[in-house]
């Protein structure tokens, strides 16, 4: 039973590693945007519609929002993170808009 323990505890401190080295949150939230970027470039090319450019939110941005397209899912940290939506508007543009929220916390009590 120790042993297993052990190398449970081995096996997710190596991946802890592997994330740091890779440049943690960033480099995650990096890959995620690429990949979001691509399959949006593909929705739109299958809509007929041009491809979403990446805006920053500012504060007090007006969004006509009609329909969520996609929504990149935050970083189960407890920290502030960024993350993006693209959406279609009322006028049947695609958009997308990088924010930052909280992160999904999950701390055990």
């Amino acid at each position: 039973m120790k042993l297993i323990k052990w190398m449970t505890f081995v096996g997710v401190m190596s991946m802890s590693l592997n994330v740091l080295a890779e440049g943690g949150g960033d480099r995650t939230f990096d890959k995620a945007l690429s990949a979001n970027a691509k399959a949006m470039e593909l929705y739109a090319a299958n809509q007929g519609k041009a491809p979403p450019v990446v805006k920053d939110y500012e504060y007090g941005m007006k969004l006509d929002v009609v329909k969520v397209v996609s929504v990149v899912k935050p970083r189960a940290t407890c920290a502030v993170v960024p993350t993006v939506m693209t959406y279609e508007d009322s006028k049947g543009q695609l958009n997308t808009v990088k924010y930052t929220v909280a992160g999904e916390c999950r701390q055990r009590g």
